[in-house]
C-alpha cells in the first residue's frame, strides 16, 4: 500500500510540474504576443518622440528598421554633426521670405512640404524656393488624416492632385518626398507611399511654432532647438512662423558655431 500511494504522489507531484512550466510557457508566449502587438500599435497613429539625453536622437515611436521596409525615415544613422532642414507649410504668412534669406546667406538647402493652398496662393515663392536650390514636397493637397484613407485611390488622388498643380507652375515633375499632415499615418499608408514611389520623412527635432496667436519667444524657441539637436536630424519647423522667421538667420548661424553642417534630404536617401 505504501509503495502504491508513493507512486500516486509521484505521479501527482509530476503532473503538477508539468502545469507549472505549461503555464510558464504560456505565460511567455502570451508576453510575446503582446509585445508583438505593442510594437505594431507603436507603429501607427500620431509621430511621438522622447527626448531623454541633450545632444542625442530621440526614441521614436516606430524604429528606423521598422520605417526603412517602407522607404521611410525620421533621422539619419550617423555620429556625424549634420542636419537636415525641413519646413511645413498650409499657408502663406509673409515670414517664408526672411526664411529663404537666410537660407540663402548660409547656402543651407532645405525642403519644403506644401499643401495646395500654398501653391495655388504663392507661386512666386513656390518657383523662389526651386530656382534657389530647395526642394518643394508633398504635403498633400487638403492636408487631411491620411491614417483614415483606406483605399489607395483616394491616398494617391491627395498626392497626385499636388503634383499635378506642382509642375503646372514649374513646368517640372514634383520629387516624390512625402510628410504626413500632423504626423498622423498607419502602416497601410507607408505601402501606399511606397507603392507610388514615394519616401516618407517624419523628423527627429520640432517644437511648437505653428500657433499663429501665441508664438513662442526668441528664447523658448533657441533653448528648444539648440538643446535637442543632434547628429543626424531631421528638423522639421513651420514657415508660417513668425519666430522662425525672426530667428532663423542667428539659428543657422548658432548650429553652424556648434559645427554642424546642412544637408539635403537627396543625400540622406541617397543609396
Amino acid at each position: 500500500m505504501k509503495c502504491i500511494y508513493c507512486k500516486k504522489i509521484a505521479r501527482l507531484a509530476f503532473l503538477s510540474l508539468c502545469c507549472f512550466f505549461l503555464g510558464h510557457c504560456l505565460a511567455d508566449v502570451m508576453a510575446s504576443r503582446h509585445q508583438e502587438e505593442a510594437v505594431a500599435v507603436s507603429a501607427e497613429g500620431n509621430w511621438g518622440l522622447s527626448f531623454q539625453q541633450e545632444g542625442k536622437p530621440p526614441v521614436a515611436n516606430a524604429s528606423a528598421e521598422y520605417l526603412k521596409q517602407f522607404d521611410a525615415y525620421y533621422a539619419a544613422d550617423t555620429q556625424d554633426k549634420i542636419l537636415y532642414l525641413t519646413f511645413d507649410a498650409g499657408f502663406e504668412s509673409g515670414d517664408t521670405p526672411a526664411i529663404l534669406d537666410a537660407l540663402k546667406k548660409h547656402n543651407a538647402p532645405a525642403t519644403f512640404f506644401l499643401v495646395g493652398n500654398y501653391l495655388e496662393t504663392s507661386p512666386d515663392l513656390v518657383k523662389r524656393m526651386v530656382n534657389e536650390g530647395h526642394t518643394v514636397a508633398n504635403h498633400t493637397f487638403h492636408h487631411p488624416d491620411m491614417s483614415k484613407i483606406s483605399t489607395a485611390e483616394s491616398f494617391a488622388q491627395e498626392l497626385q492632385a499636388l503634383e499635378t498643380m506642382y509642375q503646372e507652375i514649374t513646368g517640372q515633375p514634383m520629387k516624390r518626398y512625402y510628410r504626413p499632415p500632423q504626423g498622423k499615418y498607419s502602416e497601410v499608408n507607408l505601402k501606399m507611399a511606397k507603392d507610388m514611389g514615394y519616401k516618407t520623412f517624419f523628423w527627429s527635432l520640432a517644437y511648437v511654432d505653428w500657433y499663429q496667436d501665441d508664438q513662442p519667444t526668441h528664447e523658448e524657441a533657441f533653448k528648444k532647438l539648440l538643446g535637442r539637436i543632434h547628429p543626424g536630424a531631421i528638423v522639421l519647423l513651420h514657415s508660417t512662423s513668425k519666430t522662425n522667421g525672426e530667428i532663423m538667420d542667428e539659428l543657422l548661424t548658432r548650429w553652424a558655431e556648434m559645427g554642424y553642417q546642412f544637408r539635403s534630404l537627396d543625400e540622406l536617401v541617397a543609396p
